[in-house]
């Protein structure tokens, strides 16, 4: 693998400090528990060292690039300092622009808007919708979920030696899966890009908040990521890498701060001066607090030194995998197979029980936040469980019964800031639903699956 894990003699390092650690919740059997927040996959709790730093900043909260006052000055100093901090944890070359998002979403959705005239565009079914869906206007080739990071390498060098060899070209591969958290091979899959002259965006949302993630040393394009999932809640993203494509196409959105110069023609008509820079598609009033908030995260998981968040990280896996493989009825998802490398991210399913009945049990029960669903990745989850799922987050369905799949599928994701104790809670409470059953019925009301209080308990 080309991101590969630390070694098991690193320091191991504490849990850093996050927000919510102290947040009791109620059980619906009475009596309340520290919550246990393992979804960091959906989105992770904040840093402390973020809220501290964005509350330090908060009253002198400003314009950027908009005013000559002192608050405003302080703001977009601010703004393209953290500019500087993202290029430097991504390790950004020379010439790679920042431009500041929403969301990998966004940013995907963005470098979409910029690909040039008949551009091919290679994606395996297995990512996330956020990569999957944003190529609506290019011809877009879908590749088959590969069981081994060679079989990966190998459809995507087949798949680029059939293009044509004389257009543009591009491929988006995440970096860990959001549903299995495996690593996968990107710098093997940026050479083979390469050597098929395409060019290579990594999604790294589940890599970022895990990993050291250098362009350089990758050799990828781009890489697109999102503050709320690297400890760093307030609405930012990130697009960065190559300049080229972005300059040469029209900016994502038109407005204020994406324009240089406008002025009105003779005719009535209006023409247009557009940056070159990031700020071609950064129009509108930038998202301050969001953008310094990503750059206090990557501050801290630099400080922190990430090889000792890594081993720790790792020997959190490692236990949860050897604790679900003491039940014989959990089964965990994998497209690698069980000893593949991955980060915090775990899918399982269990025999007997719909998901979302458990993952519910789990919260309303044990106090323990998890997800359960399909994970903005159906057509990943289908391949994993070989049948057609339900509709994501519905708990309706008639229990699956014994031998039968599971209709969807439960994610247990953590990080940085997870606690020892939350995962032995949960691993507690898997073996004991699954050894004793749920105390509470369940139902589904508005889409959501909760403890039936009307009817008796079991």
């Amino acid at each position: 693998m080309s991101v590969s894990t630390a070694a098991a003699d690193q320091t191991i390092c504490a849990p850093l400090p996050v927000l919510g650690a102290d947040v009791t919740v109620p059980l619906v059997t009475g009596g309340d528990v520290t919550y246990a927040a393992l979804d960091y996959a959906a989105s992770s709790p904040a840093l402390q060292r973020v809220w501290d730093d964005v509350a330090a900043y908060a009253p002198y909260y400003g314009s950027v690039h908009r005013g000559a006052g002192y608050l405003s000055q302080l703001s977009t100093d601010l703004f393209e300092s953290s500019r500087v901090t993202v290029a430097e944890f991504l390790g950004c070359r020379a010439a790679d622009q920042v431009v500041f998002t929403r969301s990998t979403t966004d940013s995907l959705n963005l470098l979409a808007a910029a690909l040039p005239a008949d551009c091919q565009v290679f994606v395996f079914e297995t990512e996330h919708h956020a990569s999957l869906l944003p190529w609506r206007d290019a011809k877009v080739t879908y590749l088959d979920a590969p069981r081994t990071p060679d079989q990966a390498v190998a459809t995507l060098e087949q798949a680029l030696a059939g293009r044509d060899p004389h257009g543009p070209a591009l491929v988006c591969v995440t970096g860990a899966s959001n549903v299995t958290g495996e690593l996968w091979p990107v710098k093997e899959l940026a050479a083979a890009a390469h050597a098929h002259g395409a060019r290579i965006v990594l999604d790294a949302a589940q890599l970022a908040p895990h990993h050291p993630v250098d362009i350089a040393e990758l050799d990828v394009d781009w890489v697109a990521f999102s503050g709320h999932k690297l400890y760093a809640p307030f609405g930012s993203g990130v697009l960065a890498g190559r300049a080229d494509w972005l300059v040469d196409a029209e900016p994502y959105l038109a407005g204020g701060g994406a324009s240089r110069k406008v002025a009105r023609r003779t005719d009535g008509g209006v023409d247009v001066e557009w940056h070159t820079t990031a700020a071609r598609h950064e129009a509108g009033s930038p998202n301050v607090i969001g953008v310094y908030s990503i750059a206090s995260a990557c501050k801290a998981l630099t400080e922190a030194g990430f090889d000792r968040l890594v081993a720790r990280e790792q020997q959190l896996v490692t236990r949860v995998r050897e604790g679900l493989a003491d039940v014989p009825e959990v089964k965990v998802l994998s497209l690698f197979g069980d000893d593949a490398p991955r980060v915090g991210v775990l899918s399982f399913v269990v025999e007997g029980w719909n998901s979302s009945h458990f993952a519910a049990a789990l919260s309303a029960e044990y106090g323990i936040g998890v997800r359960d669903g399909l994970f903005c990745a159906h057509p990943l989850v289908r391949t994993l469980l070989g049948s057609e799922p339900q509709d994501p987050g519905e708990c309706g369905a008639p229990e699956a019964a014994p031998g039968e799949r599971s209709l969807n599928a439960i994610r247990v994701s953590f990080g940085a800031g997870t606690p020892d104790e939350h995962i032995e809670r949960f691993l507690g409470a898997v073996r004991e639903l699954v050894s004793k059953g749920a105390r509470w019925t369940y139902r589904t009301e508005e889409g959501r699956c909760v403890p039936d209080r009307g009817a008796a308990q079991v």
